[in-house]
């Protein structure tokens, strides 16, 4: 797979994601701060409480505020400043409630909006941006990768903003009780945020290896889920489980090695805290029992309920830096969706097809981008509107490829493709592709019902259109057969159907397009002789559109108009059955062969 070239890593994506969810952002902001003022209050009124109320210290800071309040005698001043701290108590969480609630819904929009804005980025792809990806990358970083961020702003609105102002306001208060005492803290927090900012560095690469493993198995788990028949048959169930096992192992290896990490920083900052917190204590104990006692015994309480409360919210902190090594991981490789740059470009035009004229002229192209080594070599080919076009080749001569200029599904390195006279890069691609059908060997159908993937390929096609699609493509038959007709639900992937009649009912859907060019690579590939004989008669029907059919059998394509044989990426021949069996070597060695091939069987 190509190497990408990181472009960068800032917030410039993430940022747009916020629109619509700006107001509970700040609301949850400002309800934190208000969260930490009430909190951070509580141990100042303890302090009155004590010092004030119960040892009746005289001069104490708040004698001034609680000198306020409507008391008689001791008793009732306990009983004011206690409800005051209940009250404040009940402001605090009542705040830190509804921060709870803005924040999530604040973290889900953002979400939502970055999942939406991935997955457009990733709709927009041509098919070499997406051969750039594996599907399991891009799955997990439309889910996982997205998840992780949403983690990180929810935690970034509450425990970002919750821990600065703890520690602000707790300072404030700290060093209005007593100065010496609150500078322990001012030696402590150093002590404790340099080895966060540490880890966090060096976790970054560490989720980045974690990811890589978890695309790894994702991809067993999807390549197994989608090839879970050829497991069974090759009874290759051993293995698979041996070799997921193996891809387990290595993702709990790097996520071990991610995580032990921080497993040290909460017991570091622990040690550190409650040191602080013990140098407190005697140094203050000291002071309360000293002749010229600086503080009180409820001053000193409410020292150490600032240092717990600054140690929880470290505590909640010291999670913060791997939730951001790992964010930062994930936002490295949404960056990496984001700035890929789109190579197939949808010009504003007017243009629509409006005939199945269809013209290579001088055509290279190469899926490397590299023009030493082509796919498609010098493609000189005119086709006329309404004509049946075959073409015939062995596996990887350039039959896909070709036909895949067409509706522009890649960009030629040199020369142009043009459909009704026009380049097809004039053309706006919706309506392109509108006018032109492709049904694949390897065609998808939805979950849903068969009447909902006819109606992709014209969502207002009445019942009688979707039947005469479905009775063109020999379709209409085995749909009337089933219990529910047309209601028939199709299962993930048309799993309940069988190889031949999805093939059919992929043609159905391409021909209620209704398209100027119909291009069927290798579709009939699992349908009987027979069947494919009538599809054939029904397509001839169609004058007005021009069809391609890609094949390996001569039987498909030896009634039409003219035939091109493809080899080693560039066109050997063009003619009708009859002109390339008297000129055309290959034609002839792949028409003789099927002929004994037949004879034999």
């Amino acid at each position: 797979m190509e190497k990408r070239k990181k472009k960068g890593s800032g917030l410039r994506y993430l940022i747009p994601c916020i629109e619509g969810y700006r107001t509970p952002s700040v609301l949850t902001v400002v309800l934190i701060i208000f969260e930490v003022l009430f909190e951070t209050l509580i141990p100042l009124l303890m302090a009155a409480l004590v010092d004030g109320g119960l040892y009746h210290k005289e001069g104490y800071e708040l004698q001034a505020f609680v000198s306020r309040l409507p008391y008689r005698n001791n008793i009732q001043f306990v009983l004011w400043v206690g409800g005051l701290m209940v009250f404040t108590a009940l402001l605090s969480m009542l705040c830190g409630a509804l921060a709870a609630r803005t924040s999530a819904v604040a973290s889900m929009g953002f979400a939502k909006n970055l999942r939406m804005r991935i997955f457009d980025k990733i709709l927009s792809f041509s098919f070499k941006n997406t051969d750039r990806f594996q599907t399991s990358s891009l799955v997990i970083r439309a889910t996982t990768d997205v998840n992780s961020m949403q983690n990180t702003y929810q935690m970034f609105l509450r425990m970002m903003f919750r821990a600065p102002f703890t520690l602000v306001f707790a300072a404030i208060y700290a060093f209005n009780i007593n100065v010496r005492l609150s500078f322990v803290f001012v030696v402590a927090l150093p002590l404790v945020l340099t080895p966060m900012l540490l880890f966090m560095f060096i976790g970054r690469k560490r989720f980045q290896l974690m990811f890589t493993k978890l695309d790894s198995m994702n991809s067993a788990v999807q390549e197994n889920l989608i090839g879970t028949r050829v497991v069974k048959s090759f009874v290759r169930g051993p293995y698979e489980n041996e070799k997921f096992q193996k891809s387990a192992d290595d993702l709990m290896k790097t996520q071990i090695y991610a995580q032990k990490l921080f497993a040290l920083m909460p017991a570091l900052q622990l040690l550190i805290m409650y040191g602080a917190t013990v140098v407190m204590w005697f140094l203050g104990g000291r002071m309360v029992i000293s002749a010229n006692s600086e503080i009180g015994i409820g001053g000193l309480t409410a020292l150490i309920g600032y240092a717990t409360q600054v140690i929880g919210s470290l505590q909640m902190l010291s999670f913060f830096p791997m939730i951001l090594s790992r964010m930062r991981a994930s936002l490295d490789r949404v960056n990496e969706v984001f700035d890929e740059q789109i190579d197939i470009e949808s010009p504003e035009s007017d243009l629509v097809v409006e005939t199945g004229e269809i013209e290579f002229d001088h055509v290279d192209f190469s899926y490397s981008g590299n023009p030493d080594v082509l796919n498609l070599k010098d493609i000189n080919l005119h086709i006329l509107p309404g004509q049946t076009v075959g073409v015939i080749g062995g596996t990887g001569e350039g039959k896909s490829t070709l036909v895949q200029m067409i509706p522009r599904l890649y960009d030629v390195i040199s020369g142009a493709v043009r459909v009704s006279g026009h380049d097809v890069r004039e053309y706006n691609l919706k309506a392109l592709r509108d006018g032109v059908a492709m049904v694949l060997q390897k065609n998808l159908l939805f979950s849903g019902s068969i009447r909902d993937n006819m109606r992709w390929g014209d969502p207002d096609a009445s019942d009688e259109e979707i039947r005469e699609a479905c009775r063109v493509a020999c379709a209409d038959g085995f749909v009337s057969a089933f219990p529910d007709g047309y209601e028939t639900d199709l299962g993930q992937g048309g799993c309940n159907v069988s190889g031949g009649q999805k093939q059919r009912l992929c043609i159905a859907r391409a021909l209620l397009k209704k398209p100027k060019i119909l291009i069927l690579d290798d579709s009939t590939s699992a349908v009987d002789t027979a069947t494919e004989a009538k599809i054939r008669e029904g397509l001839l029907k169609l004058k007005d559109m021009t069809k391609i059919i890609i094949a390996q059998r001569i039987t498909s394509v030896m009634n039409a108009d003219q035939i091109i044989v493809m080899e080693h990426g560039a066109i050997s021949d063009v003619g009708t059955h009859d002109e390339l069996l008297r000129r055309s070597e290959i034609y002839r060695e792949v028409y003789e062969s099927q002929v004994r091939e037949e004879v034999h069987a």
